[in-house]
């Protein structure tokens, strides 16, 4: 007898679905799973045996083929157990094949039937809800993952025998309620840290705040200890709250890669991640033996923080360029492509030199010239290209760090002015599908919305000519001076948004390596 049961397999972040063929016939006894199937799935035939044994059933010793179509997407995980125990009890005559054809099935299976957490929840629920089926049946585990998906009936089941119970109508189950409170992945949340934290470094922080009101890239050069990563670890707590479709793209791909933790359902907060610069390309952009995605991804709607960035291997760094400026990753395969999405605020940290204080004020430099320049050229001049402000920061002064009664504006301020400046631009760029902040905008949108009055512009040729600015430069800071427009809430660019767009270009300067 062949039964048919619905599941879905994961490919990139999102869900394609799978059909679950048993087929059950007379021969000896023999489970035998096809469909190109991992290791891990070919392994279900044993879970599988064993929880239908100690959940009660009996089956017949018959031979039973269990086939994952389409045969040519490769299948990965334990998630496909739970659909092919239900299958096996329909073909073996223990319930009606079509009581289970209104739903999309997934879960891993124990020995004694327990049904247990699955990876991509959410995903498999957009799929449910895309091929029209009534409703999912996952693990309890995944049920508030999985009810972010709006019209769709989602019955989660601890046991084997509960999804039994539901498809038969024998014990009917409700439809699993969303909480109202929602709990984040606390692995992307607990970095962030205040802006009143921080003392003193007041130019950098007008420019970190510049940077998440246009969503700008930014590179920080200066001495150990003068507040590079601090103020990085700051900047998600400045960032515009995340809408729910962005919350969605950053859950799923939390989902897929198994970091969303029992009742953990939604990411609310941007995130941060700071991979280590022994990262290999893989685990920066993705890939690997299972196609996953990386740290880039992972950032995605957030902050990718490089500390120590001339330390980063050559070949890692150059895998970022056309990601940065796609907001997505095209990661081609023998046997697939896959597209992961990775819009993201890139911000590196990185020392002078090698020793670090190469042009600080009241400290030895032990490095040579060309030592320097070595140091430098580390970072590409394309991938240099992508960012947008790059800073010089300065030791803070004792009066400043050690002064009791000394305070700084909190990131809530921040957030305000640049939650005001991004509505500004979503307003602005609300007929352009591919552009949402200022940062993105192409030479068209830029001889539209960075127009100048002559006095400006008088200015900015100036500047242009005083400090060596290339082409390149010049068009970074007509962004930089729209964002900051924005901020102030100025309709047309003034020379104080040019000054200040200026002086967050300092690494461009002509000479600026030289004490």
């Amino acid at each position: 007898m062949l039964a048919r049961v619905f599941s879905g397999a994961i490919i990139g972040i999102d869900a394609v679905q799978v059909e679950v063929e048993v087929d059950m016939s007379l021969g000896l006894p023999y489970f035998n799973v096809v469909g190109l199937p991992d290791g891990a799935a070919r392994e279900s035939k044993v879970r599988v045996i064993a929880a239908l044994k100690n959940q009660g059933f009996e089956l017949p010793q018959k031979r039973i083929t269990v086939n994952l179509a389409p045969a040519e997407i490769r299948k990965e995980g334990a998630a496909f157990e739970l659909p092919i125990a239900l299958g096996v009890l329909a073909a073996a005559g223990q319930l009606d094949q079509k009581w289970l054809e209104p739903y999309l099935f997934g879960g891993e299976l124990s020995l004694d039937g327990l049904v247990k957490p699955m990876k991509g929840a959410l995903p498999l629920a957009l799929a449910a809800k895309a091929g029209r089926f009534k409703g999912v049946i996952i693990p309890h585990a995944n049920a508030e993952e999985a009810a972010l998906v709006t019209r769709l009936d989602v019955f989660p089941v601890r046991r084997l025998r509960e999804a039994f119970e539901h498809v038969t109508g024998i014990a009917p189950l409700a439809p699993y309620l969303r909480k109202e409170s929602l709990r984040t992945a606390g692995s992307a949340d607990s970095l962030v840290g205040d802006f009143n934290e921080v003392r003193g470094q007041s130019n950098i922080k007008v420019a970190l705040e510049l940077a998440a009101a246009g969503g700008h890239n930014v590179l920080m050069c200066g001495p150990p200890g003068s507040g590079k990563t601090m103020l990085a670890k700051r900047l998600p707590g400045i960032l515009p709250e995340m809408s729910l479709q962005e919350a969605v793209e950053v859950t799923k791909i939390y989902s897929v890669l198994g970091l969303l933790q029992e009742g953990q359902s939604l990411v609310t907060t941007r995130p941060f991640r700071s991979p280590h610069h022994t990262i290999s390309d893989a685990g920066l952009v993705g890939g690997g033996p299972s196609t996953r995605p990386g740290e880039l991804s992972m950032a995605h709607n957030g902050v990718l923080f490089l500390d120590e960035l001339p330390e980063f291997r050559k070949n890692v760094l150059e895998v970022l360029r056309q990601p940065l400026e796609e907001g997505a990753i095209h990661l081609a395969r023998a046997n697939q492509n896959i597209t992961y999405p990775c819009r993201v605020m890139l911000v590196a940290a990185m020392n002078p030199c090698p020793c670090g204080y190469f042009n600080v004020r009241d400290r030895q430099c032990v490095c040579s010239p060309q030592r320097v320049m070595d140091y430098h050229t580390r970072v590409s001049g394309p991938l240099l290209d992508r960012i947008d402000i790059t800073l010089q920061t300065r030791p803070v002064e004792y009066a400043q760090w050690a002064d009791p009664d000394h305070t700084e504006k909190p990131s809530t301020y921040h957030q305000h002015r640049v939650e005001a400046a991004r509505a500004r631009q979503r307003f602005r760029f609300k007929d352009t599908e591919t552009i949402h902040c200022n940062a993105q905008m192409l030479p068209v949108q830029m001889a539209e919305h960075c127009q100048l009055e002559a006095s400006t512009e008088r200015f900015l040729r100036q500047a242009v000519e005083r400090f060596g600015h290339s082409a390149r430069a010049y068009n970074r800071i007509l962004k930089l001076a729209r964002t900051r427009a924005d901020l102030e809430n100025h309709p047309h660019i003034q020379e104080g948004d040019l000054r200040i767009a200026i002086d967050c270009r300092i690494l461009d300067r002509r000479g600026w390596l030289h004490p």
